[in-house]
């Protein structure tokens, strides 16, 4: 019996045009070879109201979501932290 590795959770970015920390986080992640959802919170209402709850009322971003956590203005190493905990210790991350 082979064992199935775990699925690699959704990492939504929730971004906003010109911001440099969202290029800078999304520049990261694409070097990780990490996929991610974009999600423009100036073009998407719902999106908005997210961060705004995971930001304590503010429309901080880059904001990153993984598996029920939020990350507001998170650093790379923080990301990459959050994917390690939530896919396990095997995952080869």
């Amino acid at each position: 019996m082979s064992e199935v590795a775990p699925a690699t959770p959704v990492v939504e970015f929730f971004w906003r045009p010109g911001c440099p920390f969202c290029k800078l986080l999304e520049r990261s992640l694409r070097r990780k070879r990490i996929p991610v959802t974009k999600r423009n919170i100036w073009d998407d209402p719902a999106a908005a109201e997210l961060v705004r709850k995971a930001a304590r009322g503010n429309e901080t971003v880059p904001t990153i979501h993984i598996a029920g956590t939020y990350l507001v203005n998170p650093s790379i190493r923080q990301v990459l932290d959050l994917l390690q905990s939530t896919t396990g210790p095997n995952s080869g991350r």
